[in-house]
């Protein structure tokens, strides 16, 4: 099993961060790439001009690593918002027909689409938090209705963020080609944890953030696009975007077609002295540790601490149909007052989401943690 990666971050003994869902700490090796970066644009003279492109290309290679792509396939943006917005405006929604959302999903999959429904004449549908946990068979009964409007298009989390429901991307996947439908992946809470191959999976699009579970940056972000919407228009329309519009040249518009693949997508201002190269490191060390071995280690911590959890009287999900990587505990009348501020006082840190405790450990953990977490949680609600 993978160990404990704690001594690659700095993170006192004394520390228990269980919030990786929310945003994660970065490794020593991306604090001193940032201090770096800044003293780069401080000194803007010492940058060689063909480092911003060796920059782009090495983020959106890992990026394409991470999820087995082509790097032509894969865009430089800012964030899942825009990614969506992107797609978006690609894509065309028939009348009449139903976007699948999930139920309290998080704001940039499910946003777009209310804002645009009734303009475009399509409707949105809601697919309600299931009671048994099992959000794969819930979207798949939404897309498979016969007594509903053609479905054109699932844009969906693949975890949810605040309950830790894990939906199969293969089985949805599986069922909107069927009914000829578009999806879309908001993998924020999975992307580098949960394995993900889109040359198997063949989504439309898929988007992901880098200040998670990839222990980068705020502000990064990258979009994967298929091969068949490589020919929309970008969101912004930008030099880069362009076949040949270049500074250097004499002439500066000389071809304004755009480039042939997902780099048309990039967002502007992506020459990042100093976020990008952050971001390329955090995924390129998830990649080097591989989905696997990452999720099998986050499933032990995240098991030891529902077992300690249910030794204690506390109830807590099952594991069938939650990710290996967060645990949410519910609480029936709410959680106690003063309970995560308690927590937090004693070094403990998770997250309030949606009325339930969010517990999310990352690779930077241990067992130690887990058993503090427990010990302090029961202490907590018994007081």
């Amino acid at each position: 099993m993978l160990a404990s990666q704690r001594a690659l971050f700095d993170i006192p003994r004394d520390v228990c961060y269980l919030n990786a869902a929310s945003y994660s700490p970065l490794p020593l090796r991306t604090l001193e790439a940032g201090r770096a970066a800044v003293g780069r644009k401080g000194r803007p003279w010492t940058v060689s001009a063909s480092f911003p492109g060796e920059q782009h290309e090495r983020a959106r290679l890992a990026a394409a690593r991470l999820i087995n792509a082509d790097p032509a396939d894969v865009a430089l943006i800012p964030a899942v918002s825009y990614g969506v917005a992107t797609a978006a405006k690609g894509l065309t929604i028939e009348r009449g027909s139903r976007v699948i959302v999930l139920e309290d999903d998080h704001s940039s999959p499910v946003l777009e689409w209310q804002a645009r429904a009734d303009a475009q004449g399509f409707s949105v549908e809601t697919v309600r938090s299931p009671d048994d946990g099992d959000w794969t068979a819930a979207v798949l009964a939404a897309i498979e209705r016969t007594d509903a409007p053609p479905v054109a298009l699932a844009s969906i989390s693949s975890v949810h963020w605040s309950d830790g429901g894990s939906i199969d991307l293969e089985k949805v996947g599986a069922s909107l080609r069927k009914q000829g439908a578009k999806f879309l992946v908001d993998a924020t809470q999975s992307a580098g944890v949960l394995a993900l191959d889109v040359k198997r999976l063949d989504p439309d699009f898929v988007i992901f953030p880098t200040y998670k579970w990839l222990i980068g940056p705020y502000g990064r972000a990258f979009l994967y696009v298929a091969k068949r919407h490589q020919n929309g228009i970008p969101l912004e329309q930008t030099s880069g975007g362009r076949r040949n519009v270049r500074a250097e040249n004499k002439v500066y518009f000389i071809d304004l077609d755009y480039v042939g693949d997902a780099r048309r997508f990039d967002m502007g201002e992506r020459d990042h002295f100093i976020s990008l190269e952050m971001a390329a490191i955090g995924i390129e060390m998830m990649v080097e540790w591989g989905a696997d071995a990452v999720a099998d280690r986050l499933r032990m911590l995240t098991d030891r601490i529902a077992e300690g959890l249910r030794s204690n009287g506390i109830a807590v999900p099952q594991s069938g149909t939650r990710a290996p990587h967060i645990l949410s505990l519910q609480f029936g009348e709410g959680a106690p007052a003063g309970l995560f501020e308690g927590l937090a006082a004693d070094g403990v840190y998770v997250a309030s989401r949606l009325g339930r405790m969010r517990i999310s450990p990352h690779v930077y953990n241990d067992e130690e943690d887990a058993d503090r977490f427990v010990a302090a949680l029961t202490r907590r609600l018994r007081t």
